[in-house]
């Protein structure tokens, strides 16, 4: 059975990463399918969009989701992520406002971890208290605490002086989930590529706090695979996971995000696309493992 060619959808924006990844596709043989408006399409799930010869699909004609779409394809297709005998397999990179709308439309999967993945973690991987709870109760938080939403950014993550800080309810629904965790600092930061319960694609991403790539420390990598060791059966199969080393020499996982919105840094492009593309494929094609972690 010959296989069309997997399809990347981006978002209007791309990011440094989104712009690597694009290329490392394109130069694998994947179809770029690249929004060139802000909203979505009406009329992006039909069967038509799929049916794009050859990943085609000029402005204007019956596949082009009214023009909005622009396409570009290079080289020969990669044979495997085969939906059907005449189906593409649709993938997705891009930040989560975007891909709620398209993902549900075009039968991709979005893998993430789940709300309180994080909170759970023993405290030897996190070196430091984290709870998650809903917004409403963390607005009586009395003292500084770091607080973010799990899998987005819809609640900025900062360090907040008290729970009164919090966007107020007339923002955000009071039982919104946050992860509420002690303030800890960081040294130097990594961001690990996780694909298949190991560490698939790594490298630095900052450091003191602001943006500085290097390679992956061998550290680094040897704490990952302990924490993939003591909880990767509570991951979905793509995922990534940043951690940390602080002034004292502790490791620590910082948070865990969805690999299909997250940025590549300095590693491999090849593999982290490889992460990518698992995290946010046909829904058909899920395992049984990452049914339970589908956003």
């Amino acid at each position: 059975m010959t296989c069309p060619p997997r399809i990347l959808v981006l978002p209007p924006r791309l990011t440094a990463s989104a712009r690597t990844l694009r290329a490392t596709a394109l130069r694998r043989g994947l179809r770029i399918v690249e929004a060139t408006a802000s909203a979505v399409p009406e009329g992006l799930g039909s069967p038509g969009w799929a049916k794009w010869p050859e990943g085609a699909g000029q402005a204007g004609s019956p596949g082009d989701a009214r023009g909005t779409w622009d396409t570009r394809g290079a080289g020969s297709a990669e044979s495997t992520g085969c939906t059907g005998s005449d189906g593409h397999a649709v993938h997705l990179h891009a930040g989560p406002s975007f891909a709620d709308v398209v993902a549900p439309a075009l039968g991709i999967a979005l893998l993430e971890a789940p709300a309180d993945w994080l909170a759970r973690l023993p405290r030897a991987l996190t070196q430091r208290d984290i709870r998650a709870m809903t917004i409403g109760e963390a607005y009586r938080l009395r003292r500084p605490a770091f607080v973010k939403s799990p899998n987005d950014k819809s609640i900025p993550a900062l360090v907040y002086a008290d729970g009164s800080r919090l966007p107020g309810p007339d923002a955000v629904d009071p039982a919104t989930v946050v992860l509420v965790s002690d303030v800890m600092t960081f040294a130097v930061e990594y961001r690990l590529h996780l694909l298949d319960g190991a560490v698939h694609a790594a490298g630095q991403y900052a450091e003191a706090g602001r943006l500085r790539l290097g390679p992956p420390d061998g550290d680094a990598l040897a704490f990952g695979r302990d924490a993939l060791a003591a909880a990767g059966k509570t991951l979905p199969s793509a995922i990534v996971v940043d951690v940390g080393r602080d002034d004292e020499g502790r490791w620590a996982v910082i948070e865990a995000n969805a690999a299909w919105a997250s940025g590549c840094y300095s590693a491999d492009p090849d593999r982290a696309l490889e992460t990518v593309l698992r995290a946010a494929g046909p829904a058909t094609a899920l395992s049984p493992h990452d049914r339970a972690f589908v956003r």
